[in-house]
Order: structure tokens, then C-alpha cells, then sequence
């Protein structure tokens, strides 16, 4: 007999509970833009959902922009495995760096 221990999100009910309390949550502060008074310095801080919207639009900005970064700044799988494996065969050139010639 296995028990493995059993998490909060393992359960699919778990998971919804915690969707629902997400999204009553947004829905509360929705509704509360129009009674809460704002002291805003532009006028698009007037309009009615504002900062959900720039909050959204900032967080696919940022997913985005990593997506790019990850374009130049992402290494091969093996890479730290080809290093360990230089290092072991004594291939690393002064500063790290494996040489690729053998």
C-alpha cells in the first residue's frame, strides 16, 4: 500500500475553490472602482477599470518580453553536463570556457 501525502491542490475541488475565491476577489475590486474616490494625476486614471486593465496589459508585456529574452539567454539542455564533462577531461581554457576544437 502506497500513500503518497496528499497536497491542497491535488484535489480538483481544491483548485476550483481557490479559482472562485480569485475571481470574486476581481470582481469585488471591479465594482469598488466606482465607489472608492481616487486621487489620479492623468486622466486615464479616470477611466472605469483602469488599473485592471494596465495591470493585465503590463503582465503579457512582461510574459513577452521574456519569451525574447529567452531567444538569446536560453542554453542547451546538456549544457552544464558538456562543461562537467570538459572539466573532467581537462578541456576548459582559462576562464571557463570549453574548448570545442576536440
Amino acid at each position: 500500500m502506497t500513500s503518497e501525502k496528499q497536497h491542497f491542490f491535488d484535489k480538483p475541488g481544491n483548485v476550483r475553490l481557490v479559482l472562485r475565491a480569485l475571481f470574486a476577489c476581481c470582481i469585488l475590486l471591479l465594482g469598488l472602482d466606482f465607489v472608492i474616490h481616487r486621487h489620479i494625476y492623468h486622466s486615464w486614471e479616470n477611466l472605469w477599470g483602469f488599473y485592471a486593465l494596465y495591470g493585465f496589459v503590463g503582465c503579457v508585456l512582461l510574459v513577452l518580453v521574456a519569451k525574447w529574452m529567452r531567444t538569446f539567454l536560453m542554453r542547451d539542455e546538456d549544457y552544464y553536463l558538456r562543461r562537467e564533462q570538459a572539466a573532467d577531461r581537462g578541456e576548459l581554457k582559462r576562464g571557463g570556457q570549453a574548448d570545442d576544437a576536440h
